[in-house]
């Protein structure tokens, strides 16, 4: 009864789970490839990911797995190492940092990260995905892509129209009715009598098509280089024997650790972004426990170099793909982590049916609902200092990379907080009397070194002969090299330029002093014409309202 009740209890996240399962089965198959690794090295981290890191991850939603993120760092230390099985000891090492800083409690710096730098890498990620599989959803093939680069460079109709020899109608119609069907399933009345999901469909529509193709159009039916291509081992002892084991002389390589540890920050740095952006598409807004996430990545590496398989990272490909099927909890990431161990080791030839495409379209609207054009509708709406680095982020992670294209984003952000805090270190007002100017600084609650710069601009900016006051009053902080810069101006530039300055409200602590008092200068003004000449701030009678003020202080 217990049993019946958790599998309707979860039966949202077994469909989410095999959908996943049909996507990264390719995924973990060409990040291996594109990294120079065994192909079932790929397979060992999808499955560890799914498994190992789904049971001990915080994260409900959240899809750990070989990350395309890593493949550059993976290809260059297999080659500098020489060999495959002294590279695992590298994952070992970068596992067990990742773990040392869950501990460490390191997975906080991800709150840092502005909103505008996690939507611009969302979108950027949705981009980056459309572009990468188009080749697929068009049924290119390596062969194909090969000829195509062969062609004129500077003749463009040319390259167009060798481009359009490699299409293959099977791939097109397969992607198109795919990507059809999932925006179908998106409308209301489809809502209303959907029984399977909508990816599931895609895919068994894909392998009935083609398989229609086969004997009724041989011409257009997909070979082998369209579809997923999965080792078959022939024997339990041939499955077995594709697991590698690491070399363990090679911890004695300094090259190791350093990899190791360029693997460990790479990794986490994705992950905990991945985290972030999961828990902002998670429909029920669940916060994810990221020094958890951490301590499961970490122990996911280990186990992953000693079975043979490539780093992981939890990835947003998979996580967006889970959260758009409709997942619920954990149990469709570990569902289709035993999906993946239990079809590379059983079933493969019936997974090898699967074209290309199907998956293509699936990952294509993955990737539209990422970057949809209401997301740029919204940041707009937040201004320049949200839109510029959401752009800005968006664009460098599809030409660059995921962190470079993150870090430009945030340097950007950074820009603007630095302009913003430039801008709102107090508040001004000044007042033009016929006996002299008056001119009161209004500091804010806190005044940190980053207002240095502004505050130090606007003092130098005062006019020779002003009645100068700044009031400290409700500031509860202020920085040491602002105190500096006002303590200067105090000390040595007023008394230069004519300024009598008052200095109120400051702590005690901060050991700042002032020889004119805010009385001496409201009473050598309090005999001018009540309304000032001339006013700035908004305040029309800055003398008026200092003397209400400090009527009862000074018994005006």
């Amino acid at each position: 009864m217990q049993l019946k009740t958790f599998f309707n209890d979860h039966k949202r996240d077994f469909v989410a789970g095999l959908i996943v399962f049909l996507i990264a089965l390719p995924l973990c198959l060409g990040i291996a490839q594109a990294s120079h690794a065994p192909l079932f090295a790929g397979l060992v981290a999808g499955i560890v990911g799914g498994i190992v890191v789904g049971f001990f991850s915080g994260s409900h939603l959240s899809v750990s797995g070989p990350a395309a993120g890593l493949t550059a760092i993976v290809l260059a230390a297999i080659g500098e190492l020489g060999a495959f099985n002294i590279f695992l000891c590298a994952v070992i090492v970068g596992g067990a940092v990742q773990l040392l800083l869950g501990f460490l409690k390191a997975g906080g710096i991800a709150n840092f990260i502005p909103s505008s730098v996690i939507e611009g890498m969302l979108a950027g990620i949705g981009l980056t995905i459309i572009i990468k599989q188009l080749p697929d959803a068009a049924g290119f093939s390596t062969q194909a892509t090969a000829t195509m680069n062969d062609a004129d460079d500077g003749f463009v109709m040319g390259f167009i129209g060798n481009a359009l020899q490699h299409v293959q109608p099977a791939a097109i119609v397969i992607s198109l009715l795919g990507i059809g069907i999932l925006i179908l399933w998106q409308t209301k009345w489809f809502k209303r009598i959907q029984l399977l999901p909508a990816g599931l469909i895609v895919v068994l529509l894909g392998v009935g098509i083609n398989w229609l193709f086969s004997s009724a159009a041989p011409d257009l039916y997909l070979g082998s280089t369209h579809l997923v291509s999965l080792p078959v081992a022939s024997s339990v002892s041939e499955f077995f024997a594709q697991f590698t084991l690491p070399d363990f002389k090679g911890f004695t390589m300094p090259k190791v650790w350093e990899t190791g540890l360029v693997i460990a920050i790479v990794a986490s740095i994705e992950t905990l972004l991945c985290v972030e952006a999961t828990d902002k598409l998670d429909p029920q807004k669940r916060f994810t426990p990221v020094n958890r996430e951490l301590k499961a990545q970490g122990i996911g590496n280990i186990i992953s170099g000693f079975l043979g398989g490539l780093p992981m990272t939890s990835v947003i490909v998979r996580t967006s793909a889970n959260i758009n099927a409709g997942a619920r909890s954990k149990v469709s990431t570990i569902f289709h982590g035993m999906l993946l161990l239990i079809c590379a080791a059983t079933i493969p030839l019936v997974l090898n049916l699967i074209p290309k495409a199907s998956l293509a379209a699936i990952l294509i609207f993955t990737g539209y609902r990422l970057c949809r054009p209401s997301i740029f509708k919204h940041m707009w709406k937040g201004g320049w200092t949200q839109f510029v680095p959401f752009v800005a982020t968006l664009v460098a992670v599809v030409s660059l990379d995921l962190l470079k294209g993150v870090g430009i984003g945030l340097l950007i952000s950074i820009f603007y907080i630095l302009r913003q805090n430039m801008r709102i270190p107090y508040y001004y007002i000044r007042n033009t009397y016929s006996n002299g100017e008056l001119v009161k600084l209004t500091l804010a609650q806190e005044v940190s070194f980053l207002n240095k710069a502004s505050i130090k601009e606007t003092l130098e900016k005062i006019p020779h002969g002003t009645n100068l006051i700044v009031d400290a009053l409700l500031t509860e902080y202020i920085d040491f090299d602002v105190l500096d810069v006002i303590q200067e101006f105090h000390d040595h530039i007023a008394p230069q330029r004519n300024i009598r300055m008052s200095l109120v409200g400051f702590k005690d602590s901060y050991k700042v002093y002032s020889a004119v008092s805010e009385k001496d200068i409201i009473y050598s003004l309090m005999h001018t014409e009540e309304v000032p000449k001339r006013s700035s701030g908004g305040h029309k009678n800055l003398l008026q309202q200092l003397a209400r003020e400090a009527g009862n202080k000074y018994s005006l």
